[in-house]
């Protein structure tokens, strides 16, 4: 059987990241790619014009809905807008037997707001401790502990703290730092650093969606987490060099990179 992956996550009406991204992440990775839509956004490669969030009762509708009768192999989360959604997701997600990627999504690649600073709380207190893996960028890290990372030095520091919240394992994205594209992944015991070189290319719209449905994927076939995090390294770093120009702004990564023999 193919495994099941369900993202719960906001929609990008221009495709480049959010749930389109998520489920074409999981087509390229032969898994059955799933959604639960939290919020609806008016969104480009100029950035993100309007965003309105769905009801909790239907954000917990379609989640019932297909895990009840399908039933999941894994779940990721994204988008999650407010904090009624943010509680009533993890309250979601702990009833579910299947590993959990948490994207604490806060800011667009633009710098648009997609979380409400009222729900901060929420994801620390309820979201995050239900993760089996919480996948923060060093913005994110800020938003959520307070730690500011400049240096790759720091980024254990920034691990430790989102790691005293709960999640089983939090990879620190340390993309944003100058250099190679370094990123941390620990459980507080072990620590695997996955590195891979800076490409010179802005179209990177849907990197952060792409590579929590990757690792998603990965834990759904059975996958250990470092294992399942150094295969999503892999595929996003490719994605990322097939990055393409779409529209006026920044450009989508390209889910597809695997299926075109000229890259």
């Amino acid at each position: 059987m193919i495994p099941n992956v369900l993202t719960v996550a906001g929609s990008d009406s221009g495709g480049g990241a959010g749930i389109q991204a998520d489920l074409k992440t999981m087509l390229a990775l032969g898994v059955h790619g799933m959604s639960v839509v939290t919020a609806v956004t008016a969104q480009n490669s100029l950035g993100v014009q309007g965003a309105w969030e769905l009801p909790v009762e239907a954000v917990r509708a379609q989640y019932r809905s297909v895990v009840d009768d399908i039933g999941v192999q894994a779940v990721k989360t994204g988008m999650l807008a407010s904090a009624e959604l943010v509680e009533a997701v993890a309250e979601l997600i702990a009833g579910t037997d299947a590993p959990a990627v948490v994207d604490p999504v806060g800011v667009s690649k633009h710098g648009d707001a997609l979380l409400a600073a009222s729900a901060l709380d929420s994801v620390r207190s309820k979201l995050l401790p239900v993760a089996t893996v919480a996948t923060p960028n060093l913005d994110e890290v800020a938003q959520i502990t307070g730690v500011r990372v400049e240096s790759e030095r720091e980024m254990r520091r920034a691990a430790a703290a989102v790691l005293e919240y709960g999640p089983r394992w939090v990879l620190i994205k340390g993309g944003h730092l100058p250099g190679d594209a370094v990123d941390l992944l620990t459980d507080g015991s072990e620590e695997h650093w996955l590195r891979a070189p800076r490409h010179d290319n802005r179209h990177t719209h849907g990197t952060g969606c792409t590579l929590a449905s990757a690792i998603a994927s990965g834990l759904a076939k059975g996958r250990s987490v470092p294992e399942a995090v150094a295969a999503a390294k892999e595929y996003v770093t490719g994605a990322v060099v097939a990055g393409f120009a779409l529209g006026g702004g920044i450009g989508p990564v390209d889910h597809g990179w695997r299926f075109r023999g000229d890259v």
